[in-house]
């Protein structure tokens, strides 16, 4: 199956935007508000997020990256030399309204376990979640409530997210599974 292009790199600018109001519209303001991004692509997602709301509301917010690798429950199924990568949150948690922000919600399985990665840090007063796309396939009962696009697919396709920072381009696509390499 030959990919299909789902967002454009004007398409992924305009969501960012949106759900950036979002945010500050439903927080009422910045206030005790931080970003908190899964990485890879959900840090980079949440440090475009962050720069939108800077830039528009003149705010500093602070941003943070987590690596969710420990707290995978299929850790020995993805590979046996995981790839692990620095969770950087130097800033206090507690009390904080937190976005934590992923590129494609699938099944919340991911987030299911960046809530017990953040837990280990302190107590948030709440936890928020953006995504820039939710695929549905929930096998726990986790939403976003902000949401880029709502994009309905089969468990055989999967969404690859592109962005400039690491692959050179702006894009999501669907894809077969197994043509162009892991989502």
């Amino acid at each position: 199956m030959p990919l299909k292009q789902v967002f454009t790199k004007e398409e992924i600018e305009r969501s960012i935007t949106r759900i950036s109001h979002e945010i500050i519209e439903n927080n009422k303001g910045v206030k005790g508000l931080v970003i908190i991004g899964i990485r890879t692509r959900g840090y980079i997602l949440a440090e475009r997020i962050a720069k939108v709301i800077n830039n528009l509301y003149g705010a500093k917010l602070d941003v943070g990256a987590l690596d969710i690798t420990f707290y995978r429950d299929d850790l020995s199924a993805i590979s046996e030399q995981p790839v692990i990568h620095n969770t950087e949150i130097d800033f206090d948690i507690e009390n904080k309204n937190i976005v934590l922000v992923d590129d494609v919600l699938y099944t919340g399985r991911t987030i299911r376990c960046a809530l017990d990665a953040l837990i280990d840090f302190g107590r948030p007063g709440t936890i928020q979640l953006a995504v820039l796309i939710d695929r549905g396939h929930r096998e726990l009962p986790i939403r976003a409530d902000y949401v880029g696009k709502n994009i309905p697919t089969s468990q055989k396709e999967l969404v690859q997210v592109k962005f400039q920072e690491i692959d050179n381009e702006d894009s999501v696509t669907i894809v077969a599974e197994g043509e162009n390499g892991p989502e």
